[in-house]
């Protein structure tokens, strides 16, 4: 069902949950999230659900209500002057990692760096797709699960 929904996400309806950005800045902020964690095999439906996570966070502090869209407006003209296009307009990934690493002392790229490791990673969808079989602390532990079994760790 998850790659369904990611297959069907509608652009139109993630930017409308957004509460601190214009829904113009929406797909700079899932392409970002999608090159900072790369994972082509999971929808992007886990990715607006990490961006909205992180927008209502920041949605939530005046002191950082702007760090979105300014951070956007900030990645888009580095792109132009590296790339001579908007960040979702360029397509190689290598050449949009460029773009984020020379913006890579931002407050804006800190936050999502550091947001979407939980954000993303929080979601037990997200582990059911990357293999991880959850936790075990309430089943007594690894120990007597398989402790060397890896084979949920892809080659």
């Amino acid at each position: 069902m998850a790659g369904v929904i990611g297959t069907f996400s509608d652009g139109g309806a993630f930017a409308a949950t957004l509460k601190s950005v214009k829904p113009a800045a929406a797909p700079a902020l899932l392409k970002v999230a999608r090159d900072l964690y790369p994972h082509d095999r999971l929808p992007d439906a886990y990715y607006e659900t990490a961006v909205t996570t992180i927008d209502a966070g920041v949605a939530a502090d005046q002191a950082t209500k702007t760090l979105l869209s300014d951070g956007v407006t900030a990645l888009d003209a580095a792109a132009v002057r590296l790339k001579g296009r908007p960040y979702t307009k360029i397509a190689p990934e290598a050449d949009r990692i460029a773009v984020l690493k020379s913006i890579e002392d931002t407050p804006f790229f800190t936050k999502m760096r550091s947001e979407m490791i939980t954000a993303l990673y929080n979601q037990p969808e997200v582990w059911t797709k990357l293999g991880y079989e959850g936790s075990s602390a309430e089943l007594g532990g690894y120990i007597h699960r398989g402790f060397n079994d890896l084979d949920w760790l892809p080659a």
